[in-house]
């Protein structure tokens, strides 16, 4: 992988990753701060950043029903 598609990817990563935190803002009415702890403290998390599982690819809506599974199974 060259530089640049490691910059394309990390940017991809960054963009979900904001979509999530304001989609778990609307949905659970968390603040910016708790819901930043929420994303990145994740194992759904840990799968977006890790290229080789292709989850920074998906839609954000994908991405979000994984977290919401995830959440569902903590409490």
């Amino acid at each position: 992988m060259n530089k640049q598609e490691e910059q394309d990817i990390q940017f991809q990563i960054e963009c979900l990753t904001n979509e999530l935190i304001i989609m778990l803002m609307d949905d659970y009415g968390l603040s910016m701060e708790h819901a930043l702890d929420t994303v990145y403290g994740s194992n759904t998390y840990k799968k977006i950043e890790r290229p080789s599982t292709g989850l920074y690819y998906q839609g954000a809506v994908y991405a979000m029903d994984m977290l919401k599974e995830e959440l569902s199974s903590q409490r």
